[in-house]
């Protein structure tokens, strides 16, 4: 059976701030529009496409999609998990799509992108996880933008065995994993997920094929502390993880889970200065920073650091 918080709750997905406290003046941000906004959500509803910027209700949607910058979500909107702090569809999936690949390049083309992000939900109803679905995206989208950057940011693939090697012979110029939150949270934030799987995902990637990038991301603001974000940090470097983003947890809906706190704005300042000292090639942390915000941007100063070493 399907659950969808967001459908179950629609006017809260409305009006965030009708239930836990109000958000700070940071984080409040315009609602979409625009001639670019539009003609993006023309092209992915035309071609049957979904993209996590809108099931996972980000609040970055209509910056990204005005720059013609969009992440989309492969394997269909319904999960097989129900970690704490996403809006994405819970329940049994669909049959994978073969010709999505296809359709999803197709798009890319036609929208012009030279940076093209791909994620999942979780499908551990697939016996690889879905990591070979993961290559002929990759695959489809060489032939149809062979110039395009293309990031993946993957599930865990439930430690299947092979996972990490089909993902690098494939080559995304990218490979990303959220580690999402500290170890001490996993249980009632990440259930389903371990710690240390998703820290050896990367680590095997990385020393696979060490020309591929790869990155991590986290959520505050649901009661870790400073010197478990530090220990964490320490972890992906001992992985050789050379990207971080960290940025503010906001509470979908009410039966989410709940928001410790807003972290400022110096708060995150702060945590850049720490993971730039603790060796990070390139850090983005900020309350509205997410896994693909700027990520075309960031690429660039990622490549930039690496001529300079």
């Amino acid at each position: 059976m399907m659950t969808d918080r967001s459908q179950r709750h629609p006017e809260k997905q409305k009006n965030p701030d009708s239930f836990g406290p109000p958000k700070p003046d940071w984080l409040r941000v315009r609602a979409p529009a625009g001639f670019n906004y539009a003609k993006t959500l023309e092209l992915v509803q035309g071609q049957k496409l979904t993209t996590v910027c809108q099931e996972a209700a980000c609040p970055n949607i209509g910056e990204c999609w005005k720059r013609k910058h969009a992440a989309f979500m492969i394997m269909g909107d319904i999960c097989t998990r129900a970690c704490a702090f996403c809006n994405v569809a819970t329940g049994k999936p669909k049959r994978l799509d073969k010709g999505e690949p296809e359709r999803l390049a197709k798009a890319a083309a036609q929208m012009g992108l030279k940076y093209v992000i791909v994620t999942s939900v979780d499908r551990d109803d697939l016996p690889d996880g879905g990591v070979a679905h993961f290559s002929d995206v990759i695959a489809a989208l060489r032939r149809a933008v062979p110039d395009c950057v293309i990031e993946v940011l993957t599930p865990d693939f439930k430690n299947k065995e092979g996972g990490a090697q089909t993902l690098a012979a494939a080559h995304p110029d990218v490979f990303n994993h959220n580690l999402e939150t500290v170890p001490r949270l996993y249980p009632s934030i990440r259930m389903g997920a371990r710690y240390f799987t998703s820290l050896r995902l990367l680590q095997q990637v990385k020393e696979i094929d060490p020309s591929i990038f790869t990155k991590s991301g986290l959520m505050v603001g649901l009661g870790e502390t400073k010197e478990e974000i530090g220990q964490v940090m320490d972890d992906l470097r001992a992985a050789s993880v050379d990207f971080l983003t960290i940025g503010q947890y906001l509470q979908p809906t009410p039966k989410h889970a709940p928001l410790d706190r807003y972290v400022t704005p110096d708060e995150f300042a702060a945590y850049a200065k720490m993971a730039k000292a603790k060796g990070f090639s390139l850090v983005s942390s900020s309350p509205l920073t997410r896994s693909s915000y700027f990520a075309d941007e960031d690429f660039k100063k990622l490549k930039a650091a690496r001529d300079e070493q």
